[in-house]
């Protein structure tokens, strides 16, 4: 184990250090993006999620779409999306995503939803329609989905990742021993078969999880090691950002030079990707991941 820089404690910080701050969304560019999404009627992780990569995502114009409306069915800690019961299901969405996506003249489309439990196939339906609609419309068009926890339904899980998307994306969000506390409607190794399953049906596999909520460094290397044994192929690792005073405070934030070592640790232990910075989100450069 190497020595590495003690980032300030929640105690300890005023306010969010330098590398944490962004530039508020602007230009032509991204104002472009903004009517699409509005017209069209859609969803983007980047605004339910407050993203700070929004401007400089949507000013390349790309986004990342979320289908299955904007309710959740869990309540994770860490999560700005709003939680509920939802009630939107519109078997149009896969038409106008497919219509937006190729206004938008998207080269690498990512596609994620929230959760839907009381749906019996947790929306497998509309995923599937979904790539499938933006492959007929723009084949040239690679896609990442970044699909949900679908509780072990597994029917479910492989009608979502049959359209023909490049990459399958399933996030991990935290160490094993957070669990409870950030994702309490998770399962750790639910979610580590999840993507087993998904790399054994021949897709390309991506998670992503954040870091600053207390975890430890040996419990970063244990998560490290878990994905690497279920054949996970890129690893995105960020800083947790509270998204409101009724959200999980953050516990501290990490130095860039720890991010750096845990991409070097990811690397050694055979990843072909690890995104690991203060800024990054689980599709921040996404199109370099196929």
């Amino acid at each position: 184990m190497i020595d590495l820089p003690v980032a300030p404690t929640r105690a300890e910080r005023q306010r969010k250090p330098d590398w944490l701050r962004v530039k508020l969304p602007i230009g032509p560019d991204y104002k472009r993006v903004r009517k699409l999404v509005d017209e069209y009627q859609l969803h983007t992780i980047c605004q339910s999620g407050n993203c700070p990569n929004m401007g400089e995502c949507w000013g390349a114009g790309t986004a990342t779409f979320m289908i299955l409306g904007n309710v959740c069915t869990r309540s994770c800690s860490f999560c700005a999306v709003k939680t509920g019961r939802p009630t939107e299901y519109d078997e149009d969405e896969p038409r106008r995503v497919a219509e937006a996506i190729d206004l938008m003249q998207v080269k690498h489309a990512v596609l994620t939803s929230v959760n839907r439990d009381e749906l019996k196939d947790r929306g497998a339906e509309i995923w599937y329609q979904t790539v499938r609609q933006i492959k007929a419309r723009t084949p040239q068009t690679t896609i990442e989905t970044l699909i949900p926890d679908v509780r072990g339904n597994w029917n479910a899980l492989y009608r979502m990742i049959d359209g023909g998307q490049e990459v399958v994306s399933h996030n991990m969000e935290t160490v094993e021993e957070l669990y409870r506390k950030v994702r309490p409607q998770g399962r750790y190794h639910r979610s580590l078969e999840e993507l087993r399953r998904i790399k054994e049906a021949g897709k390309r596999t991506k998670t992503g999880f954040m870091v600053g909520l207390g975890e430890t460094e040996e419990q970063v290397e244990r998560i490290l090691d878990d994905l690497a044994a279920v054949g996970v192929d890129v690893v995105t690792i960020g800083q947790y950002l509270q998204p409101t005073a009724m959200h999980l405070a953050v516990d501290s934030f990490v130095t860039p030079d720890t991010f750096a070592h845990y991409k070097a640790l990811g690397m050694e232990k055979g990843f072909d990707f690890v995104e690991s910075g203060p800024l990054v989100r689980s599709s921040y450069h996404a199109e370099r991941h196929l």
